[in-house]
């Protein structure tokens, strides 16, 4: 249901959403978050709002109960194991070409007959389906979920790791995630006072995407560079 749900939302989102490219185009989605994110925060009794939703169950698929935390792990890397089988037979196939060529050269790929509208729709409109996966993983493990769950501040966090990761292949976003993981607690060991930590975190955060804004614009192990 979350997986349908989301991709019905990318899809009524995606329609004026993809009239716009590149750095405009991200800060539309953003803003169409903060849309839904007000709504679902105001929406007392659908959502209870800010106090959220408690006593989710846990999973429980066809008879497997799960509740220790090597049974989260486990669930987790079979959904891994499905869903990136699943972007592996699409980034394969013509579909996949047709957005590698799109995104290579969008006027090229559009005169040999491409649609860029509807093949980046329904890119925009996957994207957003297979992400319900791990929210609703998510909201099982925690077994509560709320709005402020999903803020605007997650949403950068995850461009920052695309960004530093870099686009373009699978390598990437898998750099991006283990260089946002364990930088962190790189500069947890470094004994800083609690008081200025977060603040230096966030500077050599904004330091380092700087950089590779200059030095590397397709990211650590991207391969699209950005033009």
């Amino acid at each position: 249901m979350a997986v349908g749900i989301t991709g019905i939302i990318a899809f009524l989102s995606g329609f004026p959403a993809l009239r716009f490219r590149k750095d405009s185009f991200v800060l539309v989605t953003l803003g169409f978050q903060v849309i839904i994110f007000t709504i679902l925060y105001n929406w007392i009794s659908f959502t209870r709002g800010p106090h959220g939703i408690q006593g989710i169950p846990r999973p429980n698929i066809f008879g497997w109960q799960v509740n220790e935390l090597w049974e989260y792990l486990v669930l987790i890397v079979i959904l891994n194991a499905i869903v990136l089988s699943l972007l592996f037979i699409l980034y394969q196939s013509p579909f996949g070409l047709s957005l590698k060529a799109l995104r290579d050269n969008e006027v090229g790929a559009q005169s040999i007959g491409i649609s860029s509208g509807k093949q980046f729709l329904w890119a925009f409109t996957i994207g957003g389906a297979l992400m319900a996966v791990p929210g609703a993983i998510y909201a099982c493990f925690v077994t509560y979920i709320a709005p402020i769950s999903f803020d605007l501040q997650e949403s950068i966090f995850h461009v920052v790791i695309l960004s530093l990761g870099g686009t373009g292949n699978r390598k990437g976003p898998i750099i991006g995630v283990l260089f946002m993981v364990i930088f962190p607690e790189v500069l947890r060991e470094i004994g800083l006072p609690d008081t200025i930590a977060p603040n230096v975190r966030q500077m050599t955060y904004g330091a380092i995407l700087v950089a590779l804004m200059f030095l590397r614009p397709q990211g650590i192990w991207g391969e699209f560079k950005p033009k």
